[in-house]
């Protein structure tokens, strides 16, 4: 579930819910949480599974049905609300300290 969404859904709790039955909810959440543990919610691929997913893959891309880095990093910036420019700096820091480091060696 995106942030977008949780966000809206706790958006509307906060208008409907009254403290004590938001107290409620948390703590039944938070009960549930506890029980509920990764090894009962994850399962690892099969060997079939996962060549199954490559060859679906593989059709997908023939059939063009793809985006590129550019458009997925797009994308990804939008829905986690990451400002471009700080990552073009970020990246020109690192270029930067990787450069540092080669020089002083």
């Amino acid at each position: 579930m995106s942030t977008a969404t949780l966000n809206g859904l706790l958006e509307y709790l906060y208008g409907t819910l009254s403290p004590s039955n938001m107290r409620w909810v948390g703590e039944h959440l938070i009960e549930y949480a506890k029980r509920v543990t990764p090894e009962e919610t994850l399962q690892p691929y099969t060997k079939e599974e996962l060549l199954e997913r490559a060859e679906e893959g593989r059709r997908q891309i023939a059939m063009g049905n793809y985006c590129t880095s550019e458009e997925l990093f797009k994308e990804l910036f939008e829905e986690f609300e990451i400002d471009s420019d700080k990552v073009e700096a970020w990246d020109k820091e690192l270029e930067e300290s990787k450069t540092l480091k080669k020089e002083a060696v």
